[in-house]
């Protein structure tokens, strides 16, 4: 299923970047993650840091790397991800409450860490007085853009962190062009602090499943022959309501499957579907075994995201690489995921979206073009690219200490 980019810059910087990581193998390093939401969360910022840990592990397995996490889940992503022999768990030895704030650095101290990566907008305090060289990952500041998505002690409680961390990180990884902007708006952080290395999504979205295991999955869950596809916590910020109003303008051969976490704004939702009268056009999935996730998308005819504002949004990578065509809004950095051959609409516009979906499904040679031109632009983001781009960014804090 993979496509090879043919743009001449990318294909410069991924040699670039080879030559770099060949040269890594003559260092070894021990290097520490912030475990908690890889140890414990089955979602979001859980995936990006199994995927983005086991990656880094299995690309250069010359170096030690330790997950320190306060407690983990019992599941069976999380038993997966932990069964890698590269990786050492560490649980909390010095103190328990606020570990991962403070007491970690004695651990760390212990360990004999070199560099530590906060996985989540957030360090240790104090880690700038010790030999311990630090990254953290920013993933958006939607807190402060659209505060009345967040409770005020949550708004107070990730300024705070982050905050302090973009202060005190050695360097700070930014997930899209448009998060980076956000830190020098809102923290007049330097430019030259921050680096912005894109995300992957889970290589089993790179891979197309037999027709028998699609249809195993079609059956397992009713899913029709023709549906649109969201994926996303149904909350105010991702914006399904506007979807549910433009499928009214939408043939109704085609149904929408929704999977997400329903939470309060569900019930928004949920009325404007019988006000609609489109609940029998509308199917609601949750807690869908993550292995059969890359089939859904397979299947769906097209993937709609009109989230108001992301950070980047590992959705749309997951369906271009499942070759499905793509519509998301404008407004954030939707149109750095999704390239310049998916199509965009405003997040307020559901005439507009409607249009746009029965252009897209009225159209098969669009369809085609869509999908082939998709793939091929999702490359930029393909694993071991990403995955040498953070190792340099390590090697750029670890040289000193070699």
């Amino acid at each position: 299923m993979k496509a090879e980019s043919i743009d001449h810059t990318d294909k410069v910087e991924s040699t670039e970047l080879e030559k770099s990581s060949s040269m890594l193998s003559a260092f070894s390093f021990k290097i520490g993650f912030d475990g908690k939401r890889a140890a414990n969360n089955l979602t979001g910022l859980g995936n990006y840091s199994r995927f983005l840990i086991g990656q880094v592990a299995t690309r250069f397995p010359e170096n030690e790397y330790f997950i320190y996490t306060p407690k983990v889940k019992s599941a069976r992503q999380i038993d997966s991800f932990l069964e890698n022999d590269q990786l050492k768990l560490k649980l909390p030895i010095t103190g328990g409450f606020l570990w991962r704030s403070f007491g970690i650095l004695k651990d760390m101290a212990m360990d004999g860490i070199q560099l530590y990566h906060g996985l989540s907008h957030e360090i240790p305090f104090a880690i700038q007085h010790t030999t311990i060289k630090s990254v953290v990952t920013i993933h958006d500041l939607i807190f402060l853009r659209f505060p009345r998505y967040y409770k005020l002690i949550d708004r107070k409680f990730y300024h705070i962190k982050s905050k302090a961390a973009c202060k005190n990180a050695d360097k700070i990884i930014a997930i899209s062009e448009k998060t980076k902007q956000d830190i020098i708006s809102y923290f007049g952080t330097d430019p030259d602090k921050i680096e912005v290395i894109y995300q992957s999504c889970d290589d089993s979205f790179k891979t197309a499943f037999e027709a028998e295991r699609l249809s195993k999955i079609r059956h397992r869950y009713k899913l029709p022959e023709q549906y649109i596809l969201n994926v996303g916590t149904i909350e105010e910020r991702k914006n399904l309501k506007l979807l549910v109003t433009a499928l009214k303008n939408v043939p109704t051969d085609y149904k929408l499957v929704v999977i997400g976490k329903p939470t309060p704004y569900y019930k928004t939702v949920e009325k404007e579907i019988e006000q609609l009268n489109l609940k029998d056009r509308i199917i609601f999935l949750k807690n869908i075994p993550f292995a059969d996730l890359p089939g859904i998308y397979q299947m769906a005819k097209l993937f709609v995201y009109p989230s108001f504002y992301e950070g980047f949004g590992i959705p749309v990578i997951e369906a271009l690489y499942s070759q499905v065509p793509v519509i998301a809004a404008t407004g954030s950095c939707l149109e750095e995921a999704g390239g310049p051959n998916s199509l965009y609409v405003h997040p307020e516009d559901a005439e507009e979206l409607s249009i746009a979906i029965n252009d897209v499904l009225s159209s098969p040679a669009k369809q085609k073009e869509m999908k082939a031109k998709g793939l091929e632009f999702v490359q930029k983001f393909n694993s071991p690219l990403v995955t040498d781009q953070l190792m340099n960014c390590y090697l750029q804090l670890l040289k000193p200490i070699a």
